[in-house]
């Protein structure tokens, strides 16, 4: 038996023969900002253990080219599941180790609410900007 999503069934209508269509929210992408030795690295849309790994590269990336900070911006994602959290706690550990700064941009609410009820808002640095 076939599961089809409501994801299939809404590529299936707005496909005309020429083009797939993929809603927007199906895309992922991390973006990667360097400016003043910090380096920014946001992922866009739903960070969970489909996308975990593409985030994970990134910060990984960031921590071993020697930035002095390291800034996860969660204001551009939709979503943020366990492997998203596990990240983070990898990531802020790793810095405690090393000495480099690393600070978390709060996200949308329901983003922040999965740190709410994992316990880390108050255990992981959460800042309103980049610091400077």
């Amino acid at each position: 038996m076939a599961v089809r999503l409501a994801i299939d069934r809404a590529i299936a209508r707005a496909s005309n023969g020429h083009a797939e269509a993929i809603p927007a929210a199906a895309v992922f992408r991390v973006d990667v900002a360097r400016q003043h030795g910090a380096v920014r690295v946001c992922p866009v849309s739903e960070v969970d253990i489909a996308t975990i790994e593409q985030l994970r590269a990134r910060i990984d990336e960031a921590m071993a080219a020697g930035a002095r900070r390291v800034i996860l911006d969660l204001r551009q994602t939709t979503f943020f599941d366990s492997a998203g959290l596990h990240a983070a706690m990898e990531a802020d550990t790793w810095a405690a180790r090393t000495g480099t700064e690393f600070a978390i941009i709060a996200g949308p609410p329901a983003v922040q609410r999965t740190f709410e009820l994992a316990g880390l808002s108050e255990r992981l640095p959460f800042v309103d900007m980049p610091p400077g």
